[in-house]
C-alpha cells in the first residue's frame, strides 16, 4: 500500500496535472474538443496545436486554420507558417503527423479569411517591409490575387496589412487593411475599385451576411490582445451604426440565424450582440483559458450529414499558454436561446 502511494505521488510530481479549466456554456449546450495535438510544448505535456488565430470553413465542412505570426510583435520570431486543413470530424496532431494537415506552401504571417468557390482566401503581411498580399489557394497552390511589392520604390503598396476579407453580393472583395485605416473594395480579379470604401481606425475583422456587413476595429490598441476600446460597426440597408463598443474582438462570426458572436479574449468570454448595441455573455472561460477565432460551420448538405451544420467552433488558448491552442466545438440551440436574451 505504501509503495502504491509512493508511485502515485511520483506520478504527480513527474506529470503536472492539468488545471480545472472549464468552458461554461448555457443550459442545453455542450462543448467538446474538435482539434488538438500533443508534443508541441517541448515536454510540458500540454495539449494543443501551434497557436491558431484564424479559422474558416468551406462548403464541404473542411476546416482551415492559420496563425498570424509576427503581425503585431517585433523581435526574432519565426514568421513563415503553414496553413492547416482539418477534415470533417476533427483531428489530433503530433509532430510526426502534423505534415499531413498542411495545405499549400508556408506563408509569412498568414490569416485564413474566407472562401470563394473552391478557393481559400489568405492574407499575409511582411512586417519589415509593411507590404501585404491577398492570395487565393486552390488545390494547394497559392496565387497572388492582390497586393505585393509595388512596381517602384516611390509607389505606395496597395495593401499594407490586410486582415479580414469578405465577398459581397456582386462578387467584389472587401479587404480590411489595418495600416491603411480603411476597408478597400476590389473587384473579383483583385483590381482596386475604391481604396477607402470605408474609413475606420485599424479595421481587422469582417463578416458579411446578406446585405449586412460587420467590421471590427482595434481603435488605438497596438495589438488585438491588448486592452483598449474596440468597436464593431455594422453597415446595411439602415445605414452605418455602432453594433458594439468596448471589448477588442479577437474573432467574430454570425450564426445561421443572424446573431453576431464576438470573442473577447481579454474578458475570457464569448459575447452575443443584439441589434440595439447591447450584448450578453454567451460562453465564459476559466483558469487562464481564453477564446481567439470563432467560426460557424456552414449549413450545407455535407455538414448536415456530418452533424456539425450551424455549430460554433472556437480556437481556445489553454491555461494562458498562448502558443498552444485547441479548437472547441460548441453545440446548442443558439438562436432560440438568444431569442429570449436579445432583441433582433
Amino acid at each position: 500500500m505504501r509503495r502504491l502511494a509512493l508511485l502515485l505521488l511520483l506520478a504527480l510530481l513527474v506529470t503536472p496535472a492539468r488545471g480545472a479549466a472549464e468552458i461554461v456554456v448555457p443550459p442545453g449546450f455542450t462543448a467538446h474538443v474538435y482539434v488538438t495535438g500533443e508534443g508541441f510544448d517541448e515536454g510540458r505535456r500540454t495539449a494543443g496545436i501551434p497557436s491558431t488565430s484564424t479559422l474558416i470553413f468551406d462548403e464541404t465542412g473542411t476546416l482551415y486554420a492559420a496563425r498570424t505570426g509576427r503581425r503585431y510583435v517585433g523581435g526574432e520570431v519565426e514568421d513563415v507558417w503553414p496553413i492547416y486543413r482539418f477534415p470533417l470530424g476533427g483531428a489530433r496532431l503530433t509532430r510526426a503527423t502534423e505534415g499531413k494537415a498542411f495545405y499549400g506552401p508556408p506563408l509569412p504571417n498568414p490569416s485564413v479569411v474566407g472562401v470563394r468557390g473552391g478557393e481559400v482566401l489568405v492574407t499575409t503581411y511582411d512586417r519589415d517591409r509593411a507590404v501585404g498580399v491577398l492570395y487565393r489557394l486552390a488545390e494547394g497552390r497559392a496565387e497572388l490575387l492582390a497586393g505585393g511589392s509595388p512596381p517602384t520604390r516611390l509607389t505606395p503598396p496597395m495593401l499594407k496589412q490586410p486582415e479580414g476579407v469578405v465577398v459581397d453580393a456582386e462578387g467584389n472583395l472587401l479587404v480590411a487593411d489595418r495600416q491603411h485605416n480603411a476597408v478597400l473594395k476590389l473587384d473579383g480579379s483583385g483590381k482596386v475599385l475604391d481604396p477607402r470604401w470605408l474609413a475606420v481606425t485599424r479595421p481587422r475583422l469582417l463578416v458579411q451576411r446578406g446585405e449586412r456587413l460587420w467590421v471590427a476595429a482595434d481603435g488605438e490598441a497596438e495589438a488585438p490582445w491588448a486592452r483598449g476600446t474596440g468597436e464593431i460597426l455594422t453597415i446595411g440597408p439602415d445605414g452605418r451604426r455602432v453594433a458594439l463598443r468596448g471589448p477588442i474582438a479577437a474573432g467574430m462570426d454570425v450564426s445561421p440565424g443572424g446573431r453576431l458572436i464576438v470573442a473577447d479574449r481579454a474578458g475570457a468570454r464569448l459575447l452575443a450582440v443584439g441589434a440595439d448595441a447591447t450584448s450578453v455573455d454567451l460562453v465564459t472561460f476559466t483558469e487562464g483559458d481564453a477564446p481567439r477565432a470563432v467560426v460557424f460551420a456552414p449549413v450545407t448538405e455535407a455538414t448536415r450529414r456530418a452533424g456539425i451544420a450551424g455549430d460554433l467552433f472556437v480556437s481556445v488558448i489553454r491555461q494562458g499558454t498562448w502558443s498552444l491552442n485547441e479548437i472547441v466545438r460548441i453545440r446548442g440551440p443558439l438562436d432560440e436561446y438568444l431569442g429570449t436574451k436579445l432583441p433582433r
